[in-house]
Formats: structure tokens, C-alpha cells, sequence
């Protein structure tokens, strides 16, 4: 470790008189409202911070336009490529790179890449549409789907190296839905040599096809930090989809359901421990969960029951990388519209790097010895791909938090 003792005492020295502790944590949920005129609206990506949710929302013509929210400047249109609806898929861990796809001025929808008020066609593999559906921490690589030719092809996009086709597992289609977060791992579904849908995950130019739950078709949304847990959906032998969790070590794991006979998972957590998605309970509503191994498969709705005041969390779309923060869409009682949320659970807490409820020397010494390391892991509290002095500075002004 190249971190000095004398670099340590002037930052602790700049920010003691700034450390504020405080005892437990709060939990809050906050219903993201809709585009001026507007009737509804949908979250489906959060920033590492839970600062900024991106989505899609009615506007007053009716139209879906791709949105980015932060509670300073509350919900904000993008716009189109030319044409009239937009939707938002996912966003940077800065919350800077938003993408999705929309529809151009020739009513084609085409992937885009937003940053800084621009939003960027990302093109096609050589046929007339495109959409994008997740991208690495850094906003550098989107993932997706583009038609060429023919057929439609889940694609890698880089700056650099334009849209990569990823190919198949033997069919004709494929489709790619989440990426790792340095980029390297992607996850979708493609179709194989006997016309099934199958959840895969790419790396390296080699498609691993995941399997089933014993039906006949599987499909990965979201992917660990690290690329080694994948999560998504799968029909089980009767034929219901049923949310998965898998591993190499493990395989697909069925997440069962809340009651019902259906769930499908959206989004998990950088070290793929917490899962989030929707589940059908006994009486056949669709409400949103979280999974997690010492735990199974919780309603929200019952666990935050004290925040809803009759209103009705239906989808978790995603999920922060520390598991804190979860968005997705909802009942909101108050305003009588399906809206979307940013749910706050309170835990962890910043600067919690050993996510045992307290901010205290053990957290300060996991940054330090990790001090100058590649991020995207627990320490990275900023995840920023680095370990460094933010990163010390998160852990000094939370010290004390919940202990």
C-alpha cells in the first residue's frame, strides 16, 4: 500500500470537524411524479448514489419520453431523435449516461446514448432499428439490440469500435440486456438451433448459454459488477415464469414467487446478493420484491409497509450497487396514478463498507488497505472504478453512522 501515514493525518485533519454521527438509519420513499400534463410514469435505472433515477413518462400529448430525475431539478424530458416517445433504460453509476431507445424522424426506433443535454443515435447493425437497454458503470459501453440485414442481434457498443455483434446461440435472434460493470460481461437471451429463448451471457466473444428451470425458454436481465451472477427470468416445468438467480458454481436458482405462480427478476446488486423484481402473491397481484439468501423472497410492500399510506409498489426495476436504493413503478394512493419510485432503505449507509450497520475503524481500514486498487467492489463507495481519496473521505464524514 503506497498510501502515506502523513497523506492520512491531512485529510483526516480537513474533515474531522465536518464528521457527523448519527444513531440508525432512515428509510424513505419518494414517488417521482410525472412530465408537466402528464398521467404516469415508470423508473427502470438508479445511480450508485440513488441521486439520479432515469425512466419513461407520459407528457401531456400522451406520448412516452424518456426522463431523468433528481430531487433538486425533479423530472426532466430528454427528448427524441426527431420523433415523438422516448424511452430510458438504464444510467451510468454517476447518473451522467442515460440510454434507451426512441423513435427518429423517420419513425424508427434507434438506440441512444444521452450525456450533458445531447442525446446520440447509436445506429443499427445494418438494418432500420435498434434499441439499448443497459450500460457499464462508466457510460463507455451500451448493450442492446440492433437489426441487421434481417434479423434482430443483441450488440456491444464501444466509442471506439461502433456496434459489435454478439451473435447467437444457434438461431436467429438474440438480444442483450445487462452488462458487468467495466463492460466486459454481457447478458440477454438468444435463440438456439431449436428455435428456443435462452438466457446467455457473453464474454470474450464466447455466448454461454445459461439453460432453464425445465420449461422452454429463459431470459437474463441484469448482471453482477463482476459478471458472475446473472439474474432474469424462466419458465418452469407447469409453464409459469419464475425469477432466477445464477452462478457457475450453482447454476439457475428458482426464486420462487410471493404466493402466486409468476416473478421475474430485473435488477441485482454489484456483488449479486440482493435481487430485485415482480411476483404474483396468492390473490394474483403483481407486487414488487426483493430476494435475498438469509432472507428469500420479501414483499416490499409488507416490509415498508409504514411508508405506503395505501399506496401499492407493483415493479422493482433496479437497484443500486450497494443495494440501497431500489426504483421502479407503482400505485402512488395520493395522486390516484401509477407513478415512479425511488425507495431509500436505509442500508447500507454510507461509508459501511463491511455492511454491518456502523461506520466505524474496520471501514476506514478496508479503504486504506485497498487504497489505489481498481474498484467496483465494496470500497468503491463512490463507483468510480477506482479506490482513492473520495473514497476515504465517504468513510470519514459518515464515521460514527449507526454505531
Amino acid at each position: 500500500m503506497c498510501y502515506t501515514q502523513n497523506r492520512f493525518n491531512a485529510l483526516l485533519s480537513a474533515c474531522v470537524l465536518s464528521l457527523i454521527a448519527t444513531a440508525g438509519w432512515s428509510q424513505s420513499l419518494t414517488w417521482l411524479g410525472v412530465l408537466p400534463g402528464g398521467s404516469e410514469s415508470r423508473a427502470n435505472g438508479v445511480s450508485a448514489n440513488g441521486a439520479v433515477v432515469v425512466g419513461e413518462a407520459r407528457n401531456a400529448a400522451g406520448q412516452w419520453r424518456a426522463f431523468r430525475w433528481t430531487a433538486s431539478g425533479g423530472m426532466q424530458d430528454l427528448g427524441t431523435l426527431g420523433g415523438g416517445e422516448s424511452w430510458a433504460w438504464d444510467v451510468s453509476a454517476d447518473g451522467t449516461v442515460v440510454v434507451g431507445w426512441s423513435y427518429n424522424a423517420a419513425g424508427r426506433l434507434r438506440a441512444f446514448r444521452w450525456r450533458w443535454g445531447v442525446m446520440r443515435d447509436l445506429g443499427t447493425l445494418g438494418g432500420i432499428e435498434s434499441w439499448a437497454h443497459g450500460v457499464s458503470a462508466d457510460g463507455a459501453v451500451v448493450v442492446g439490440m440492433a437489426y441487421d440485414i434481417s434479423r434482430p442481434c443483441a450488440f456491444r457498443w464501444t466509442a471506439s469500435g461502433g456496434m459489435q455483434d454478439l451473435g447467437t446461440l444457434g438461431g436467429d435472434w438474440s438480444e442483450a440486456h445487462g452488462v458487468s460493470a467495466d463492460g466486459a460481461v454481457v447478458v440477454g437471451w438468444a435463440e438456439n438451433a431449436a428455435r428456443q429463448g435462452r438466457a446467455f451471457r457473453w464474454r470474450k466473444g464466447v455466448m454461454q448459454d445459461l439453460g432453464m428451470l425445465g420449461g422452454r425458454w429463459s431470459e437474463a436481465n441484469r448482471v453482477s459488477a463482476d459478471g458472475s451472477v446473472v439474474v432474469g427470468g424462466a419458465q418452469n416445468a407447469a409453464g409459469y415464469g419464475r425469477a432466477f438467480r445464477w452462478t457457475a458454481s450453482g447454476g439457475m436458482q428458482d426464486l420462487g414467487t410471493l404466493g402466486g405462480n409468476r416473478s421475474e427478476a430485473y435488477g441485482v446488486s454489484a456483488d449479486g446478493a440482493v435481487v430485485v423484481g415482480w411476483a404474483r402473491n396468492a390473490a394474483g397481484r403483481t407486487l414488487a420484491f426483493r430476494w435475498t439468501a438469509s432472507r428469500g423472497m420479501e414483499d416490499l410492500n409488507t416490509t415498508y409497509a409504514s411508508l405506503l399510506n395505501g399506496s401499492v409498489l407493483r415493479e422493482a426495476r433496479a437497484i443500486s450497487p450497494d443495494g440501497r436504493y431500489i426504483v421502479g413503478w407503482g400505485y402512488n394512493a395520493a395522486t390516484r396514478r401509477d407513478q415512479a419510485f425511488l425507495l431509500d432503505t436505509g442500508f447500507p449507509l454510507r461509508g459501511d463498507v463491511d455492511r454491518n450497520g456502523c461506520v466505524d475503524d474496520a471501514d476506514l481500514l478496508a479503504v486504506l488497505f485497498a487504497f489505489g486498487g481498481q474498484g467496483y467492489r465494496n470500497e468503491d463507495l463512490n463507483w468510480d472504478g477506482i479506490i482513492d481519496d473520495a473514497d476515504l473521505l465517504i468513510v470519514l464524514f459518515n464515521f460514527g453512522s449507526g454505531c
